[in-house]
């Protein structure tokens, strides 16, 4: 009854299937639970903001693996970016810091063009795109804290949930990173082609996508 219990309410979560209200009985029911079982659902959820639900940063993380398609030099953007997320998602959640989300959307839109389009016109790696990555993990981080905080956090274990939530949004950007490797880094790398026929065209379909995100997210 109880594993039923946490079930539905993970996956009424997952879903967006609550109002305010049904959020605060959520949280009722989270905290009558112990740690180990809260921090396994907000891993889970974190997890699921990027697969399959995290679409934006999906494509955001792809974009960081097309220009150099090693995974050394994406796991050092990866760890970049996380460290930036972290710092804004936990500043959100402590109420520290607070942008509306009609901002933050189409900044994470637009970063995820910006990126793209410096894989056209930049075909090697530069040293500098890992503070451009960290300050667009900054952004990314407020949009992780808008989702997060729609369901809130139980008080007796707030900080591990938290942690939880980001531990799993990071494993689900690394089996992005691991899955791209090994659909194209692994096989088309190294091809004299990679870039004319995956980066080129991958990168401006990236574009047109978070445009369109940007324009919807601004005047809709």
């Amino acid at each position: 009854m109880k594993q039923a219990l946490k079930s539905i309410l993970f996956l009424l979560v997952a879903l967006g299937i609550y109002s305010t209200a049904f959020a605060h009985v959520i949280i009722g029911e989270l905290e009558k639970m112990s740690r180990s079982e809260t921090a396994i659902i907000y891993f889970k959820l974190g997890y699921q903001h990027i697969l399959p639900l995290g679409v934006d940063h999906i494509l955001f993380v792809l974009s960081l693996f097309l220009l150099s398609p090693k995974l050394k030099p994406v796991i050092i953007q990866s760890t970049a970016f996380t460290a930036a997320h972290t710092i804004t998602l936990a500043l959100a959640m402590y109420q520290v810091i607070h942008v509306s989300s009609k901002i933050i959307e189409p900044l994470i839109s637009i970063s995820i063009m910006l990126v793209a389009a410096e894989n056209i016109f930049f075909p090697k790696l530069k040293p500098s795109r890992i503070g451009i990555v960290f300050l667009f993990g900054l952004v990314h981080g407020l949009g992780f804290a808008s989702s997060l905080s729609q369901m809130g956090l139980p008080r007796n274990s707030y900080l591990s949930s938290l942690l939880m939530f980001n531990i799993g949004v990071e494993v689900g950007q690394v089996t992005v990173i691991l899955l791209a490797f090994l659909l194209l880094g692994k096989w088309f790398g190294q091809k004299v082609f990679y870039r004319k026929l995956i980066v080129l065209p991958l990168s401006v379909l990236i574009i047109l996508v978070a445009g369109y995100w940007t324009i919807a997210r601004i005047f809709y």
